[in-house]
């Protein structure tokens, strides 16, 4: 009988909403919203480890990067099987989506923005060693756009799942080598260097290449190319963005995690990705 009258407690909620043109009001437990989302678990990683009111909106920014790092290597390893099943306009579609992603992932920064060296002082010290160049996913996200290095998955050894996962795309090819595997079957003459090479090593520039993006951009493939020039773009964004915003938050100190600060971001600025997207423009 108890669960009858829920029942109908519940009918009668939910008409009355009807009539008043309300969503529905009552459920017999949490929300659908509630479940689909995770909301009770997500809001409960919030542990922040001082009191200092800027250490909360340094923590949820960070994880929203978090979040986005996961989706963004889902996306392009979905990008990878797209290419290697020759479905360009599939892969391009995927790739485009990605570019709308990083604008999200990069608009993020925003949030940290007004962090000044006094506000971040609060708070940093509590962090001990803690550091973003320890992020499995961000090193994941790099490794799939072709900036690879053995030594960067070390600090991963003592987490398994990570440092195996890690250990794997570093051995796989790129986004940008399944590219290339995708033009050379295609018919465009890909050396066969840049494409049966060692996936771990760090790629290198090809005149060749170079000369057949200019003829990949007079052709069908066009949209693919822009789309990973978008992309190129919207990375180099994001780590002039994360430079900026430790420039303005601790200037040139040391990191948290032992690198050089200041000095190590610039120096990753200059490792280009999907090089010769770039030069070909020139001999357009």
């Amino acid at each position: 009988m108890t669960s009858t009258r829920q029942l109908s407690e519940r009918e009668r909620e939910t008409r009355a909403a009807a009539n008043e043109g309300l969503p529905t009001l009552g459920f017999d437990a949490a929300t659908p919203y509630d479940d689909y989302v995770g909301t009770a678990t997500l809001h409960q990683l919030q542990r922040t480890v001082t009191d200092a009111p800027e250490e909360l909106a340094f923590l949820v920014t960070t994880q929203v990067m978090e979040l986005y790092f996961g989706l963004l290597r889902s996306e392009w390893q979905l990008a990878q099987r797209q290419l290697d099943d020759d479905d360009a306009a599939a892969a391009t579609v995927t790739i485009k989506r990605t570019v709308r992603h990083f604008e999200a992932l990069n608009a993020a920064w925003a949030s940290l923005s007004w962090l000044t060296p006094a506000q971040f002082n609060q708070f940093r010290d509590a962090l001990g060693e803690a550091s973003g160049f320890q992020s499995a996913l961000y090193r994941h996200v790099e490794f799939l756009l072709g900036n690879k290095s053995e030594a960067l998955i070390r600090p991963h050894r003592r987490n398994p799942e990570a440092y195996r996962e890690l250990a794997e795309a570093l051995a796989r090819p790129s986004l940008y080598d399944s590219v290339l595997a995708f033009l050379a079957r295609q018919g465009h003459a890909i050396p066969r260097a840049a494409v049966e090479r060692d996936y771990a090593a760090e790629y290198e520039p090809r005149p060749d290449v170079e000369a057949v993006w200019v003829e990949v951009y007079g052709g069908p493939l066009a949209p693919l190319a822009d789309a990973l020039t978008d992309l190129a773009e919207q990375f180099s964004d994001w780590r002039y963005r994360h430079l900026m915003a430790v420039r303005r938050s601790m200037g040139a100190k040391p990191g948290s995690g032992g690198s050089s600060g200041l000095s190590w971001l610039e120096r990753s600025m200059r490792r280009e990705i999907f090089p010769e997207l770039w030069t070909a423009r020139t001999l357009m």
